[in-house]
């Protein structure tokens, strides 16, 4: 058996005998000479039959070519022959002369979509959108961002934990739960893994992540939401405030960034006009109510009732920080605690404050992230003050009466991370396979 060669290990290789494995992208049947693109996950390579004629110019009996002839878009296959360098070849300045054809499916003569085909259509097929090197290329990137950020705390001695994601109350507020039956009662799907997370920290283990799978019930049909995402979470104890948060959380998204560019920057600028950048740090830093005032002057007034900033008004500071800084990121800082979580430690000279952010990434919302209210008194007296009940958050007080350091962390969208960094026009493109509010499947 003939071992299998990467597409993209071709060029590397001698030219002889080569065996490679993937579908074909499309065939040019012509009457002296046959061509196939074949396609692996790591490229792409021209295949070549030149047709078989009798001695009086007749065709020839040719089962390669009468193989091929029968080929249609999106069948695997493995090919063999003999690969030649050829710096007049297009593709890779490579093509394989074809010995045999190997068939392992066909597939449906018919593609059920186009390059121009609506985003929901092509939801619906997946697996073939899939296959554009475009579409492939974000899941690559996903995986060097991820790897990096693991890389980045594991090198810090940062512990990873993966919580239950089955819960018996609200992780974050009774609003956007998806209720499950489970056995004789009922659970919720986590919203966030923001309890868990904090247990980590009166149980001693200091530096936290977890990424893995979030839920809110959320029947929102905007660009930037989904009903099921994966969630980026980290935990930190003994900071002093929520800036030791906001230090961790741009040094993490600069070894990120800096991982993607390196390896996909020239592919990303290829296949999506966008050339990476690596921030520069600090990332800027910006007071929420100074945040409203500076788009004021920019001539947009926030038509909220309460005291939080709109996507509009993300976008214009994000923009001021674009001009001003040359920066990307920003964060708002010092969110009004009338629109903050309990857990979220207030100003020690302002209870209307809290010691929290939101990171804007080119002008959309991120990640929130704060310094928690580790005093059991005072976490007690937020949570009476936001309407819930004590008892029903004693499994999570109970964290509190134990012991606890200062402690603070973050939670970021993923996909909304992919999205915003390629400039796709919504988190269905950035996600494997999206949920919404009416898409259950595939």
């Amino acid at each position: 058996m003939t071992t299998r060669t990467l597409i993209k290990n071709l060029v590397a290789s001698e030219d002889g005998p080569v065996s490679v494995s993937g579908w074909v992208e499309t065939v040019r049947d012509q009457k002296k000479v046959q061509f196939v693109v074949l396609r692996d996950e790591s490229g792409a390579v021209q295949l070549v039959h030149p047709r078989i004629f009798a001695d009086d110019g007749t065709p020839a009996e040719d089962v390669v070519a009468d193989t091929i002839s029968a080929l249609s878009q999106g069948t695997f296959l493995t090919a063999s022959g003999d690969l030649k360098h050829d710096e007049r070849v297009k593709l890779g300045g490579v093509e394989i002369k074809l010995a045999s054809l190997d068939i392992a499916a066909s597939a449906i003569p018919e593609t059920p979509i186009a390059d121009d085909s609506a985003v929901d259509k092509r939801m619906d097929w997946r697996f073939l959108d899939l296959r554009v090197p475009r579409n492939a290329l974000i899941f690559k990137i996903q995986t060097t961002f991820e790897h990096a950020m693991r890389t980045w705390w594991i090198d810090r001695d940062f512990i990873e934990l993966h919580t239950p994601k089955l819960m018996a109350s609200a992780s974050e507020s009774k609003a956007e739960l998806f209720e499950v039956g489970y056995f004789d009662t009922k659970a919720y799907l986590a919203q966030s893994p923001q309890f868990f997370k904090q247990m980590a920290q009166p149980a001693g283990f200091g530096k936290i992540f977890e990424i893995g799978p979030a839920f809110r019930a959320d029947p929102s049909f905007t660009s930037r939401h989904a009903t099921e995402f994966t969630s980026v979470d980290a935990e930190i104890s003994w900071i002093d405030s929520h800036e030791d948060v906001m230090r961790m959380h741009e040094e993490l998204l600069v070894a990120g960034l800096a991982a993607v560019k390196e390896k996909h920057g020239d592919a990303i600028r290829e296949l999506f006009d966008i050339e990476v950048t690596v921030p520069s740090t600090p990332f800027p830093r910006i007071p929420l109510a100074e945040a409203k005032r500076i788009v004021a002057e920019r001539g947009y007034e926030v038509p909220r009732a309460d005291d939080d900033m709109d996507p509009e008004g993300e976008r214009q500071i994000a923009a001021y920080a674009r001009e001003t800084y040359g920066h990307e990121f920003v964060f708002l800082t010092d969110y009004a605690s009338s629109i903050r979580p309990f857990y979220h430690m207030r100003h020690a000279d302002d209870a209307g404050l809290t010691n929290s952010y939101d990171l804007i990434f080119n002008g959309v919302e991120i990640s929130t992230g704060a310094q928690r209210e580790h005093r059991i008194d005072v976490l007690t007296e937020q949570a009476r003050q936001k309407g819930l009940d004590p008892e029903e958050l004693d499994f999570y007080l109970d964290f509190f009466r134990y012991g606890v350091p200062p402690h603070g962390g973050f939670g970021m969208g993923l996909s909304r991370v992919l999205m915003l960094l390629l400039g796709l026009p919504n988190l269905r493109e950035a996600t494997y396979l999206f949920r919404g509010p009416t898409r259950l499947t595939p």
